[in-house]
Order: C-alpha cells, then structure tokens, then sequence
C-alpha cells in the first residue's frame, strides 16, 4: 500500500466545539447548542423554526435578512452565534401580535412588495427607523432602506407604505392617549 494514499485520522480536521446558546426570540426564551460560527439567520430558520427571515445575499448587502438584535437592526447572516448569546431577537414573526402590525399592513395596502422576498427585512429596516425616528423625512427613509435591496420594484411603493405607516402610528398613537 503506497502511504502518500493513506489518509490519517489526524490529518482531518476536527469539528468545532458547539456552544450553549441561550437567546431570547420574539419573547421566548431558547437554549440549544450551535457551533460557534453558526449564523444567526441559520439558527433562527433551521433551528428555531422561523422562515420569515430571509438567506439572500449572504454577505450581507441586501438585507433579506434584517432582524432586531438587542434593538439594533442587523443582518443575521453576518452575526454568528457566539455573537447572538444572551441576546434578545425580534424576527418579522414577532411582529404581529393579535393583528399585522401597522407597517405589515401598510406594505399591503400600498404595494410595497411584489415577489415579497425582501419583505420581512425591509419592514424590519422601517420599524428600526420608526423606533428611532417616528417622523423621518423622505430622505431619512430613503437612508434607513439603503441596506435593503428590492430586485423586483422601483421602490415608489415601499416610499408610500413607509409614509402610511408613519400615518396609520401616529393615529394610532393619539387614540391610545384619549383612551
């Protein structure tokens, strides 16, 4: 038998340790194991179960992808696990509580999608903003959406959702306070 053919075992590389992993998703709390570099979009689909985020790009220039991350707008495909431990994790499934959040809705009534695959992280990117800014002006809007890529529209319906959505939370803002 000629050695040069013969693999040893200690010529093939060993798998990586897992990790425990505990992190909060939309309010549940989840311990699993993952391998250290696991990427949090991974965990989320394959693990946890949740597919409304989406594998595009996968470097991280589309935001198909965009979760909330201790409040922080992230791609998950560039946050590994090790990074996502003891965090807290808001999905596009998080949204929705007893009804679509006023920003779902707002993608619906105004054409804001088409295909709908840059959807989840889109409106992701808009409650981001809204958080921070609840009265953007277009150019802000335009800003906060710059890490979002949509193959499919001219982006004039995704702009008019953003602003009824701005609208349908003001709204609702003022009726919460005169109850």
């Amino acid at each position: 038998m000629d050695m040069k053919h013969v693999i040893r075992s200690m010529d093939l590389p060993t798998p990586a340790p897992k990790i425990e992993l505990t992190l909060t998703v939309n309010g549940v709390l989840h311990q699993l194991e993952a391998a250290p570099a696991a990427r949090l979009v991974d965990i989320l689909r394959e693990e946890i179960g949740l597919s409304g985020t989406k594998i595009s790009c996968e470097i991280g220039r589309c935001g198909a992808c965009a979760v909330h991350m201790n409040g922080q707008l992230v791609n998950s495909c560039l946050v590994m696990a090790y990074q996502a431990n003891y965090t807290s994790i808001n999905t596009i499934e998080g949204l929705e509580e007893d009804e679509l959040h006023p920003i779902q809705k707002a993608f619906l009534e105004e054409g804001g999608f088409q295909c709908g695959y840059c959807t989840p992280g889109m409106i992701m990117a808009v409650k981001a903003l809204l958080d921070s800014n609840p009265s953007p002006t277009k150019q802000q809007i335009q800003e906060a959406l710059s890490g979002n890529l949509c193959r499919c529209t001219g982006y004039g319906g995704i702009i008019r959702a953003v602003e009824q959505a701005i609208t349908s939370l003001k709204e609702n803002q003022v009726t919460n306070i005169e109850e």
